[in-house]
């Protein structure tokens, strides 16, 4: 009776669908970055929740710039347990974005253009190493 989650396992939405079959899992983590990312983790989704398995949202140490397309990933119908995405503070001083704050114990998915987040440009500017520069033919 112990639901069981799957998550190293499913790396597309083709082994999610298999798990499923075989009744290996009753729970699905989707990791973006490790099932080659959001196009991929949207297609678990979909075959999770067109078949009734709840999934969640995994991953904690994206810069705002992930957290932000992971938080609108998890804003889908099927994810419908809670994910490891937390406020910004948790794991960062300082981000490359606006800080993301929980706010009774959800975050705000982002409303701006493509990711709906931008980089601070100076918070960008403090962590950045190298800028190469590309020749076009």
């Amino acid at each position: 009776r112990t639901p069981i989650c799957l998550d190293e396992s499913v790396v597309s939405a083709r082994s999610a669908a298999d798990a499923i079959a075989m009744g290996a899992c009753s729970v699905v983590n989707i990791k973006p970055g490790r099932v080659g990312g959001y196009l991929e983790a949207r297609r678990i989704h979909d075959v999770c929740a067109a078949n009734g398995v709840p999934v969640w949202c995994g991953g904690m140490l994206e810069t705002g710039l992930g957290r932000a397309a992971n938080v609108a990933l998890a804003a889908l119908p099927g994810f419908t347990l809670p994910g490891d995405t937390s406020a910004s503070d948790r794991y960062y001083r300082t981000d490359i974005t606006e800080p993301f704050v929980l706010e009774n114990g959800h975050l705000t998915v982002p409303r701006g253009p493509g990711i709906g987040i931008s980089p601070v440009p100076g918070q960008l500017a403090e962590v950045t190493t190298g800028s190469p520069e590309w020749i076009g033919r």
